[in-house]
């Protein structure tokens, strides 16, 4: 919330206080402890700008009707020099309190005033926060699902960056274990198929196209001297020659998405410096493991998973949660962040309670690791799902996503919904330019303010800094509605930090659109009066910072023409 708005609900809990306190010390009220109260903002507008139950709450401490207690702390009530204008009791108890206009004048200097750092906050307090999204298998393309955890994950890390926390943007890439071993021998069939060789393509190998377009283009310049090396030789010079290509091009589409990593952190450096090894004898250290069937298990059911695992199978390999918890511990230990976020798909679900059974187990607090669980997004067309790209008959990719849609519109649409719901993204709908679109409804409310700033300054007016009192006039029901959603975005940033939900914010700018195309049908800003003009200049200069600031800092563009 604006530091106006905190300030003034503190104020009014001192001044309720004091109240009760007086009224105790005139005899109205007997004497007892002071009673937990809320102080909320009504639902009805005519109840009042902000409402307490401190009558009831107290009605048994004080052995009095609500009403009575009400009336009491009422007449004790000293509202002067505060921004608060009258109180009201109603029905069996509660006290309804008016703000006066100045109130609403403070909020809009505060916006004005703190310009680019407005919705900022320490809330935070610099803890270091490392965010882990997207993380595609490198063997391949990216799909929808990662254009979604891309939006989602970097829009996070924006929100907790601007509720005050040290956020890292992480990706893991798995270049080791069971899929490249998958992705070698679909290169080496392939490679070998163009070689003439008749070799089949297992069932469950990788059967894209990037794959033979790999294959031909590592024998346009190797030629068939890989042909009749050993198999391993044959599959490490492929991998070598594709994988390094796979990863640019992740890099290279996510900067087109407008993403970028503080860290590629790759999974392979957790086996080449032993710290696989060093989890699984932490874990045999700690009593936390046994063997059974030639297989090393994981005592997992001891610490809330509702199995034990295998850590090392019967061949001596260890299975992929094994890199995993490494992974994690280095995160946590190694690297001493403060919190671990992972952003990961529906089917990860299982995951959570094995890998805070392994934290647990190796003595950190689970607690520390965050998991968010995203759903599946379902492309939309004319109201029918869309499966395939209608160019190249393939599963659509962040790629073709892009090609069709502008990445303003991928980048907010995904945004929409909390990641923990199923999302339908209406491809025709992303691309409109109209109001229907939400994220043009407000990059259009952001130009047309920008429009009405220009062309008073085009007729020789400059915005000044208004007084108190002449901000005072803007006390429209349109004018207040603006003003009070203004006050709540510092609020609505820290919340979406605390739950993990950039949608809260997106929800925010698109309602402070509604709002202000809503003004602006009602009122006329440029008018003859001077002094009003200036007052709603200044209200719609508070409105352009605000959407200014959540569109950019979800890295959408702030078009100053439309």
């Amino acid at each position: 919330m604006s530091k106006i708005v905190k300030d003034t609900q503190n104020e009014l809990k001192n001044k309720i206080t004091e109240a009760v306190n007086t009224a105790i010390k005139n005899g109205d009220l007997p004497e007892a402890e002071l009673p937990q109260f809320i102080i909320e903002k009504p639902s009805d507008k005519k109840n009042g700008d902000f409402s307490t139950n401190i009558a009831m709450a107290g009605a048994r401490a004080f052995k009095k009707a609500p009403k009575i207690i009400a009336e009491s702390i009422v007449s004790n009530l000293d509202l002067s020099g505060t921004l608060f204008e009258k109180a009201e009791i109603a029905g069996p108890g509660f006290i309804n309190f008016f703000l006066s206009d100045e109130y609403y004048s403070k909020i809009l200097m505060d916006v004005v005033s703190c310009g680019d750092d407005y919705g900022k906050s320490d809330y935070g307090k610099g803890k270091r926060y490392l965010v882990e999204f997207v993380s595609a298998n490198p063997t391949g393309p990216m799909h929808i699902g990662n254009a979604r955890g891309g939006a989602i994950g970097d829009c996070l890390s924006s929100v907790l960056e601007c509720a005050g926390f040290d956020v890292s943007r992480e990706f893991y890439i798995n270049d080791a274990g069971n899929q490249i071993e998958k992705f070698a021998t679909s290169l080496e069939v392939r490679y070998l198929q163009a070689c003439g060789r008749d070799t089949e393509m297992p069932e469950d190998a990788y059967h894209g196209a990037d794959i033979i377009e790999h294959a031909e283009n590592f024998k346009a310049e190797y030629g068939d001297k890989y042909a009749d090396t050993s198999s391993e030789e044959r599959r490490k010079a492929l991998v070598d020659f594709a994988l390094p290509q796979n990863i640019a091009g992740l890099e290279r589409d996510l900067k087109k998405y407008r993403i970028t990593y503080d860290n590629w952190f790759r999974e392979s450096t957790l086996h080449n410096d032993g710290s696989v090894d060093r989890v699984i004898q932490a874990l045999k250290d700690k009593g936390v493991t046994y063997e059974q069937d030639g297989a090393l298990w994981f005592k997992a059911s001891e610490f809330g998973n509702d199995k034990d695992i295998v850590l090392i199978r019967a061949n001596g390999l260890p299975t992929y949660i094994v890199p995993d918890i490494a992974y994690h511990y280095n995160k946590l230990v190694t690297r001493g962040f403060d919190k671990a976020i992972d952003v990961l798909g529906a089917d990860h679900h299982g995951y959570v309670p094995r890998m805070k059974a392994a934290l647990t187990a190796l003595g950190l607090d689970a607690d520390r690791l965050d998991i968010v669980i995203m759903q599946m997004v379902r492309l939309v067309r004319d109201g029918e799902t869309i499966k395939l790209s209608k160019r190249s008959g393939k599963a659509i990719t962040l790629n073709t996503l892009l090609d069709e849609v502008p990445i303003d519109a991928a980048r907010f649409f995904f945004n929409l919904r909390e990641p923990n719901s199923h999302f339908d993204f209406d491809l025709e709908l992303a691309a409109k330019q109209s109001s229907d679109n939400p994220v043009y409804y407000v990059q259009y409310a952001h130009a047309r303010i920008c429009s009405i700033l220009r062309r008073a300054k085009e007729q020789g007016f400059e915005v000044y800094e208004p007084s108190i009192e002449s901000l005072n006039a803007l006390n429209s029901d349109e004018e207040r509605d603006l003003i009070t959603h203004l006050s709540l975005l510092t609020d609505e940033i820290i919340g979406a930090a605390k739950s993990y939900d950039p949608a809260r914010v997106t929800h925010y700018v698109v309602e402070l659109a509604t709002l202000f195309h809503k003004f602006y049908s009602a009122h006329r800003v440029v008018v003859d009066d001077k002094e009003v003009m200036n007052a709603r200049l200044y209200l719609c200069t508070a409105v352009k910072i605000a959407i200014y600031n959540v569109i950019t800092m979800l890295k959408i563009d702030a078009p100053e023409s439309m």
